[in-house]
């Protein structure tokens, strides 16, 4: 529902136009609306005003306003996140930095990058590639995508299963703190003393400071690299291709699957021939002596597993083939439904056939459809539930199946999210997983940065007004316990 703006919004919005310049504060109705949700499309809220700054100072000075005069902010990147992480609020300010997009510094020789938090994932590796370096986390919306929102979400990626999240390239960021204070996170040691603060930092959804400059860490090229697609009469048989690869002690760069209906969207994008129930991609990578066997043994296990065929990019161009249908796929099941919704949970990797199944049944028993494209190797899921807007209670029927289907991950002894992040669409689903008492911890810990919550409220950790009450968690007790706006 859209607000006016108040007051002190209003304010801010008027002060800053002497801090960023003009062209840089909106107010407009209508061009608010760009900025009312992020790519979760079915909650939506038109924030006071958007200001974009073009430096660390201007972002300190914008936030310094905010925090005087008590109104919340929200940090903005591409605006690409799936679960509502950069949702405004009607009575705040979405502070937009798509304006920091510098590549500051290339430090090849230590293998290291500093950028600004609007670069996008893809442009760090294409600045390294001359130097035989890249950039491992890579999601699916890599060229859109910017660091700022996958340090906020902690965003994985593909190769997510041999090289890590986020969390494990990054070295450094300078923030800015929810009173205005620049500050530096982490360093350029590898393992630097004292406690982990770029580790609560990365994957806090923006709730405790805005980054304004992040080091990376980068990888040399691999020696060689092998793709193929395994065609699986089945989900469950894919499923348990994947689990007698990884206890074969094969740990592959990458093991991803599409089901029939992921597949049938991804051919209204891609060339791809593809006629199976379930698509295994696998890539290896490493010392040509050592992928040439790893992949001998993986095609071997597929074919034990019951695989129809086994597929091998003989080409780099067939290779980039395979991933863009299985990059496409996300925005390609718009061909088969006017909308629908990207969910995100982690599952053991060896319950995969039981979840699959119980998702084509919860599916079926709502009455909607489910294509389901992920991460196979470490169990991260991402069903897309499909839906039409335009036909009464779909949606809501939707939105039920998508939320039933992280806590069914839960029961089967798994996360709520994997790399989505939990925003708003799962911020009620966290006492699923963590008790009260975890609850409170995290918001003790978040009000140590932020102790007046200005710094992306209601995002992460429930509060009364999403969620109601939730037992033993005392999210107002663990602020006013915290009480360190004085000590930081």
């Amino acid at each position: 529902m859209a607000v006016a703006a108040t007051t002190p919004v209003l304010e801010i919005a008027a002060l800053a136009r002497d801090i960023v310049g003009p062209d840089w504060v909106i107010t407009d109705g209508a061009q608010l609306r760009v900025y009312e949700c992020d790519g979760l499309k079915n909650q939506r809220e038109i924030p006071g005003a958007v200001i974009l700054p073009g430096s660390t100072d201007q972002v300190a000075a914008v936030v310094r306003l905010c925090h005087e005069r008590g109104v919340p902010f929200v940090a903005r990147g591409a605006g690409s996140g799936l679960s509502g992480g950069a949702m405004p609020t009607a009575a705040g300010v979405v502070i937009g930095l798509s304006r920091l997009r510098q590549v500051l510094d290339l430090d090849v020789p230590n293998q290291r990058v500093r950028v600004q938090p609007g670069v996008t994932n893809l442009h760090v590796s294409e600045v390294a590639a001359p130097h035989g370096l890249y950039y491992a986390p890579d999601p699916s919306s890599q060229q859109v995508c910017t660091i700022g929102g996958n340090i906020a979400e902690n965003a994985g990626g593909a190769h997510c299963l041999k090289y890590g999240f986020t969390t494990n390239h990054v070295l450094a960021a300078t923030v800015v703190l929810s009173d205005g204070r620049v500050v530096e996170f982490g360093g350029e040691a590898p393992d630097a003393p004292g406690l982990d603060l770029l580790g609560v930092l990365i994957g806090s959804e923006g709730t405790i400071a805005v980054v304004t400059e992040a080091l990376l860490n980068l990888l040399p090229r691999p020696q060689h690299v092998e793709t193929l697609v395994a065609m699986f009469p089945s989900s469950e048989t894919a499923g348990a291709a994947v689990s007698a690869i990884i206890a074969e002690g094969i740990v592959p760069a990458a093991v991803e699957m599409m089901d029939r209906l992921a597949i049938d969207a991804a051919k209204t994008q891609t060339p791809i021939t593809w006629d199976t129930e379930a698509a295994l991609i696998v890539e290896l990578d490493g010392p040509l002596i050592e992928v040439q066997s790893q992949f001998e043994a993986v095609t071997a296990i597929c074919e034990r597993c019951g695989a129809d065929a086994v597929r091998v990019a003989a080409t780099p161009e067939e290779r980039m083939e395979i991933w863009r249908a299985r990059k496409s796929a996300f925005a390609a099941v718009g061909a088969l439904a006017p909308a629908y919704l990207v969910q995100d949970g982690v599952i053991p990797r060896t319950r995969l056939p039981e979840v699959l199944n119980a998702i084509r049944d919860l599916a079926d028993a709502n009455g909607v459809r489910v294509a389901n494209v992920f991460h196979a190797g470490d169990g991260n899921l991402h069903p897309l539930v499909l839906y039409d807007n335009k036909v009464e209670g779909e949606q809501d029927r939707a939105e039920r199946v998508a939320i039933r289907i992280v806590e069914l991950c839960v029961e089967f002894g798994g996360s709520i999210t994997g790399e989505h992040g939990v925003g708003v669409e799962k911020v009620c689903s966290m006492p699923k997983m963590f008790s009260g008492d975890d609850l409170t911890a995290f918001a003790r810990v978040r009000a140590a940065f932020d102790p007046d919550g200005l710094c992306n409220p209601d995002k992460l950790l429930p509060t009364p007004r999403l969620c109601g009450e939730v037992p033993g968690f005392h999210h107002t007790h663990a602020v006013e316990a915290a009480g360190l706006g004085e000590r930081m």
